[in-house]
């Protein structure tokens, strides 16, 4: 399940997935990110907090169709924050970082612990606007 953590007026997202991510939760995701795609932003800064989240109980085909959506998407992707208490996903933002390198002009994905989360929102609303 997802849902959104906060709402913002301007080009950010912030999401929250709990217990499992469906098919149904990257439906959702995607309406979201196309939703500000229509008020006009060219690229959407994602906040994603994970630390709630169980493999046990997501989609792989969920999963596999959110990669998908967000590689034929990337360009329309900004800053990119990673919110969870995960030594495996704190290792692999520096190599999305790196395999992404040429196509980040101006974004940049993070990795976040939990406690970190007030500088997570920092990173995707840096002017702290609604």
């Amino acid at each position: 399940m997802i849902e959104q953590l906060e709402k913002f007026k301007k080009n950010v997202l912030a999401i929250e997935v709990i217990d499992g991510f469906s098919e149904t939760d990257e439906k959702l995701c995607q309406k979201f990110f196309e939703e500000k795609i229509e008020e006009g932003f060219e690229q959407i800064n994602l906040l994603v907090k994970l630390d709630e989240m169980k493999i046990s109980k997501s989609s792989s085909k969920a999963f596999f169709e959110d990669t998908l959506w967000t590689l034929r998407n990337y360009k329309k992707l900004g800053h990119l924050a990673i919110v969870a208490h995960s030594n495996i996903l704190k290792a692999l933002v520096p190599i999305d970082n790196l395999f992404f390198a040429r196509a980040s002009k101006g974004r940049q994905e993070r990795y976040f612990d939990v406690a970190q989360m007030e500088e997570a929102m920092a990173f995707v609303n840096p002017d702290h606007k609604e």
